[in-house]
């Protein structure tokens, strides 16, 4: 089966729990409510994509154990193809324990278990090569990195996305340009952003596009995203609704924008997806409840969102 888009990334059970307050050294909070969930960031974004009609797989490691069930048996239920998903008999499955508070606010702990088993020789070239796009998030250990940047130079000819998030961003420009070389479209927040660039948004944009990036987007939380591919540049506002949990909000934008792109969208087009499948995620809690289907797409309206720049 020839597929859209094969994500590549941690795959972690989410135990998110709702506090009155994030609490910080020496501080004390209490726990109002808990909320366990599949999880990771590629893994966000593939069921995304899923339920917005595309062929989506996954490659990815899981133990044979409860967590890893329950991660597989929902990706099946949403439609994610699993047979890029490998077992590993000697680590627990990964999870994330968060803590969100009533501004939808979190602070997340990884714990990586058979993500950081995961190995370039676990992955079916074949199965990943069948892809239109191939799109990468981070891991906590060195393995699985290895075997990112072992791939993209074994697929020279699919497209590729990467959201390498606050962990890839702080190894550097120079650990990163295995995969920055190959990458078609970027994702990065702001502060990724300094780590990576140690310049603002917009500079940082520029360097990147020198880097061999053809489009770099920023995910700037309330105020939208900013994309631009060095010929064009769009500020798109975001859209305005009340949040219940931050949690997945850039996986989903990442499926929002990814959609737009396998259907030729222009780039505002595509920020504008992207925004608007990030402003579903966030009205409930957990990463993927609020994730919209295709037949959601209709509740985007033109006037909703205003470009500037």
């Amino acid at each position: 089966m020839n597929l859209d888009v094969v994500c590549f990334g941690a795959l972690n059970m989410d135990k998110l729990y709702r506090v009155n307050r994030i609490a910080r050294e020496e501080e004390e909070s209490f726990i109002t409510g808990f909320k366990e969930s599949p999880g990771g960031s590629a893994a966000n974004t593939a069921v995304g994509l899923a339920r917005l009609g595309l062929k989506t797989g996954y490659i990815g490691k899981v133990s044979n154990d409860r967590e890893g069930k329950l991660l597989l048996n929902n990706f099946k239920k949403e439609g994610v193809d699993t047979r890029g998903i490998t077992f590993s008999r000697r680590c627990r499955s990964g999870t994330v324990i968060g803590f969100v508070d009533e501004k939808g606010e979190r602070a997340l702990y990884a714990d990586p278990g058979a993500n950081d088993a995961l190995e370039f020789e676990d992955i079916n070239l074949e199965y990943a090569g069948s892809a239109k796009l191939l799109h990468l998030t981070s891991f906590v250990g060195e393995k699985p990195f290895r075997a990112q940047k072992r791939l993209v130079r074994n697929l020279s000819d699919i497209k590729v996305s990467f959201d390498p998030g606050e962990l890839y961003a702080r190894k550097g420009l120079a650990a990163l340009k295995p995969i920055i070389g190959r990458t078609f479209v970027v994702f990065l927040n702001s502060k990724e952003m300094k780590l990576l660039t140690g310049k603002s948004y917009r500079e940082g944009s520029e360097i990147l596009l020198n880097n061999d990036i053809n489009v770099v987007v920023v995910k700037l939380g309330k105020m939208g995203c900013y994309v631009t591919d060095g010929k064009e540049a769009h500020l798109i506002e975001s859209y305005k609704v009340k949040v219940m949990d931050t949690t997945g909000a850039g996986d989903a934008f990442g499926a929002g924008f990814l959609y737009g792109l396998t259907r030729n969208e222009d780039l505002y087009e595509c920020g504008r997806l992207g925004n608007f499948v990030a402003s579903r995620c966030i009205r409930k809690m957990g990463a993927r409840e609020g994730l919209p289907n295709f037949s959601d797409l209709k509740e985007m309206v033109e006037d909703d969102v205003t470009p500037d720049g």
